[in-house]
C-alpha cells in the first residue's frame, strides 16, 4: 500500500492535485450557472464563492451537502390514494368557497385566502372538530407523552429527528418495547444522521419484542453520513389514532433541561385531538412507507381512523414541506400569515435565517406599523448561523421590529402567531434549512383560543428576556462585524 502511493505521489504532487480540483470546481461551477436551476442565485454564488476561496474543502462541502432530490419523487401515492386525496382537496375547495360567512369577525372569513392557499399549494386538508393543548416544559412533555404511550391499546407511532442513546431515550425504547410485548403494533421511526447515537444494538430487544423501527436515509455503511441535507425533521407521534404530537421536541436530555450547557431547555409542543389525526397519520405513513418499504395503504390507516365525534371546534391544516419538493410549502404559509397582518407578528425561533422575500414581508410589515416582535435565544448551538440570526435581526431592528434575546436557558420553540387569530408551532425553523433542505411538519392554527395562549406564553417569555437593540448593534466589534458579514454571506447553504 505504502509503494502504491509512493508511485501516485511520484506522478502527482500536490500543485497536480490542485489544479485537478481547481477544474472540478470550475466545471461545477458552471454546472451550477447553466444547469441546475433549482437553486436560487444567491445560493449558486454562495456555493461558487466555497468552491472557489477553499478549492479542496469547498469540492468535499458541495459533494456532500448539495444534493438535489426534488426529481425522486420519494413519496409516491398510488392511483387509488391519489384519486381519494384529490377528491377531498376538490370538495373542500369548494367547501371554503362556498360555506364561510361574510362576517368580517369570523377567523376563518377572514383567513379564507390562507386556508384555500394551503388546501390547492400545499394539498394540506382542512379539519374542523379538533382540540389543542400547548406544552412549552420538556419534562412535561415527556411524562405526557410517556403517559399516553402507557395507556395505548392499539396503535403507536412516532417519528422523531433525535432520540439519543441517553437515560431519555433509553426509557422511551423500554416503554416502547413493554408495550410492543403487550400486542401494541409499535412502529418508531428515526432519522438515521440526527439519531446516529441508536441503532439495531440499542433496538435488538425492542425488535425481539415485536416492535418496528426504521431509518430515514440510511447511510449504506454506519456513521458514514454522505447525505448530511434532506434529513426528516420532523416530529411527529400518535397513539391510538386518538392523540397526536407535534412541535419542537426531540428525545434526548437537553430538551428535558438535563444539559448544562444549555440550562432549561424552553419549546412549545402541541397535543392534538379531532380529525387531524388523520393527516398526521397520513404524513406518518408516507415517512415510514418511504423508510421501512412496508406496503401500506394510506386510505385504510389514514382515513377509516378519523374521529367520528367532535372532540372540539378548532380549525387546523397540518402543512408539510421537504426537498422532494421545490415549492417551499411551510414558508410560503408563514409569508402569507406576515402580509396578511394587520396589528402584531409574534415569532420565536432559534435560527432566524429567512431568505430575501422573507426579510422584505417582515421589513414591509414593520414599516407598515404592525408590531413586529421576534425572540431568538441567548446562545449559539450552530456558530456560523447564530451570527446569522443576530446580523438579520439588526436589520430589522432598523425598521422598527422588536427583537428580544431569551436568557433563560435554550429557546428552541418555532413558533408564530398573528393578530391573535392564527398560529402555528412545528418543527419548521425560521430559515432556508427548514424551508428547502429538511422534511418539516407545523400545524397551523384558526382560532383566536388558542393564538391567545399561544400569546400569552410569548408574553411571559419576554419577562426572561432582554431586549436586542440598535445600541448593542453600534457597539459590536469589528471581529464580530467580520463574523456577521461572513456567515451571512453563506445563508443559502447554512
Amino acid at each position: 500500500m505504502t509503494a502504491l502511493l509512493d508511485q501516485f505521489l511520484q506522478f502527482f504532487t500536490v500543485s497536480h492535485i490542485m489544479v485537478i480540483v481547481y477544474i472540478l470546481n470550475a466545471i461545477i461551477a458552471l454546472g451550477l450557472i447553466f444547469f441546475d436551476d433549482s437553486k436560487s442565485p444567491s445560493a449558486t454564488m454562495a456555493w461558487i464563492m466555497v468552491l472557489f476561496m477553499v478549492p479542496a474543502v469547498g469540492l468535499i462541502l458541495y459533494l456532500i451537502l448539495s444534493q438535489n432530490i426534488a426529481r425522486q419523487q420519494i413519496f409516491r401515492m398510488t392511483e387509488r390514494e391519489k384519486e381519494g386525496k384529490t377528491t377531498l382537496l376538490s370538495w373542500q375547495k369548494e367547501a371554503v368557497r362556498q360555506s364561510i360567512s361574510d362576517d368580517d369577525d369570523d377567523v376563518t372569513d377572514k383567513w379564507k385566502e390562507m386556508i384555500s392557499m394551503n388546501l390547492e399549494y400545499a394539498d394540506a386538508l382542512l379539519t374542523g372538530n379538533d382540540s389543542v393543548e400547548i406544552i412549552t416544559d420538556g419534562k412535561e412533555m415527556f411524562e405526557r407523552l410517556c403517559s399516553d404511550i402507557e395507556n395505548a391499546k392499539y396503535t403507536v407511532k412516532l417519528c422523531y429527528f433525535i432520540v439519543k442513546d441517553d437515560f431519555v431515550g433509553q426509557r422511551l425504547i423500554e416503554l416502547l418495547t413493554k408495550k410492543a410485548r403487550e400486542g401494541v403494533k409499535v412502529r418508531l421511526l428515526i432519522d438515521a444522521l440526527g439519531s446516529r447515537s441508536i441503532g439495531y444494538t440499542e433496538l435488538r430487544e425492542f425488535r425481539n419484542a415485536g416492535g418496528q423501527y426504521a431509518l430515514f436515509f440510511k447511510p449504506f455503511i454506519r456513521h458514514m453520513y454522505f447525505r448530511i441535507n434532506y434529513r426528516n425533521h420532523r416530529k411527529l407521534a400518535v397513539i391510538d389514532n386518538e392523540i397526536g404530537y407535534i412541535g419542537g421536541f426531540n428525545i434526548a436530555k437537553e430538551y428535558l433541561g438535563y444539559k448544562k450547557k444549555f440550562g432549561y431547555w424552553r419549546d412549545t409542543q402541541l397535543i392534538i385531538r379531532g380529525n387531524a389525526l388523520a393527516t398526521l397519520n397520513e404524513r406518518f405513513y408516507m415517512d415510514w412507507r418511504y423508510a421501512s418499504k412496508e406496503k401500506i395503504d394510506l386510505i385504510d390507516q389514514s382515513v377509516k381512523h378519523a374521529v367520528k365525534n367532535s372532540t372540539g371546534d378548532i380549525l387546523i391544516q397540518i402543512v408539510c414541506c421537504g426537498p422532494e419538493s421545490e415549492k417551499e410549502e411551510i414558508k410560503m404559509a408563514f409569508m402569507k400569515m406576515i402580509t396578511n397582518a394587520t396589528r402584531n407578528i409574534y415569532i420565536q425561533t432559534p435560527y432566524f435565517v429567512p431568505d430575501e422575500p422573507m426579510m422584505e414581508s417582515l421589513r414591509m410589515a414593520a414599516r407598515s406599523g404592525v408590531d413586529v416582535r421576534i425572540m431568538i435565544p441567548c446562545m449559539p448551538d450552530h456558530p456560523f448561523v447564530y451570527k446569522t440570526t443576530l446580523y438579520n435581526a439588526g436589520r430589522l431592528i432598523k425598521e422598527g421590529a422588536k427583537i428580544y434575546i431569551y436568557e433563560n436557558g435554550f429557546l428552541h420553540a418555532k413558533t408564530l402567531s398573528v393578530d391573535g387569530e392564527v398560529c402555528t408551532a412545528g418543527s419548521s425553523n425560521f430559515d432556508i434549512r427548514s424551508f428547502k433542505l429538511n422534511f418539516e411538519a407545523n400545524a397551523f392554527i384558526y382560532d383566536r383560543n388558542v393564538t391567545a395562549d399561544m400569546d400569552a406564553g410569548f408574553m411571559a417569555d419576554i419577562e426572561h428576556c432582554r431586549p436586542y437593540t440598535q445600541e448593542d448593534r453600534d457597539n459590536i466589534s469589528w471581529y464580530e462585524k467580520a463574523a456577521e458579514s461572513i456567515s451571512r454571506l453563506l445563508t443559502e447553504i447554512l
